[in-house]
């Protein structure tokens, strides 16, 4: 198998760019210290996540974790490529990152020729729409490239007008704000902060800034096997959390924030 087969057997989309593109950019984090010496190579890969419709009556999560776990799988054919290119390239190293990445993910993919970021900061592709997990794979090996300038989206400005809580506007993006960092916060919520919640109706995640992008209105379902294995779109209290994207947050987290619908049920009966 040559490098694009290995990358076509792992992913339906994906693309490099040099690693100089992005060294000035890179994010501080633990993973930092699995970048290989002296990197010349990224390697993007795109996974996309989204079901068919039939899957989400009903949801009361974001569609992102109606999946399995998407560290896992993502890290799983990542690893799998890495050891593939290992045996083309014995005298190259390869590092896959998943999520947890010194890399800035939208921008490498954007100048992958991957995709167009959105005015939500997320990537936005032409297959697959935003309903995308992005993985890389960093490398010694120098892969002749031609890297991609980094083009905006529509500029229509529904994802900002949709953001309920006010954390997209033309100046940026506020994570402090965004429902889904909300769904995801440890401790005791405010009052505003569970309204916002029941008003959207997700008890984790959130989904709106993504559902009205006009890009997206045509996005492919996913041909992944391990996302069209088990999905779960709608979760009540004492529900398996074990290999799904909420889990590492741990139970506390999930049950406070479906206890809080379960009252409202409750109150209105």
């Amino acid at each position: 198998m040559n490098l694009a087969e290995i990358m076509d057997s792992v992913s339906p989309l994906w693309g490099i760019c040099p690693f100089a593109e992005l060294e000035s950019e890179l994010i501080a984090c633990r993973a930092k210290s699995r970048l290989p010496d002296f990197p010349q190579s990224v390697i993007v890969a795109c996974f996309p996540y989204l079901l068919g419709n039939e899957n989400y009556i009903d949801s009361n999560i974001s569609k992102y974790a109606a999946v399995p776990d998407y560290h896992a799988v993502v890290t799983a054919r990542l690893n799998s490529a890495c050891e593939k290119l290992a045996e083309l390239y014995p005298n190259e190293s390869f590092a896959p990152f998943a999520d947890n990445s010194p890399v800035p993910e939208v921008r490498a993919a954007c100048a992958a020729g991957l995709g167009v970021r959105g005015m939500n900061s997320l990537l936005i592709t032409e297959k697959y729409g935003s309903y995308v997990f992005i993985g890389e794979i960093v490398t010694t090996l120098q892969i002749p490239c031609e890297p991609a300038k980094e083009k905006p989206c529509l500029g229509c400005g529904k994802c900002l007008e949709a953001c309920p809580s006010g954390a997209l506007s033309r100046s940026g993006f506020d994570k402090s704000k965004c429902l889904s960092e909300i769904t995801q916060r440890k401790g005791e919520l405010t009052d505003s902060e569970k309204n916002l919640m029941l008003e959207c109706g997700c008890v984790w995640g959130c989904d709106i800034c993504q559902d009205v992008c006009p890009m997206n209105k045509d996005a492919a379902v996913t041909e992944i096997n391990e996302f069209l294995s088990s999905p779960v779109a709608r979760i009540s209290s004492g529900c398996e959390i074990k290999g799904r994207a909420y889990e590492w947050r741990g139970r506390k987290v999930i049950e406070r924030n479906i206890a809080l619908f379960e009252e409202r049920k409750e109150n209105t009966q």
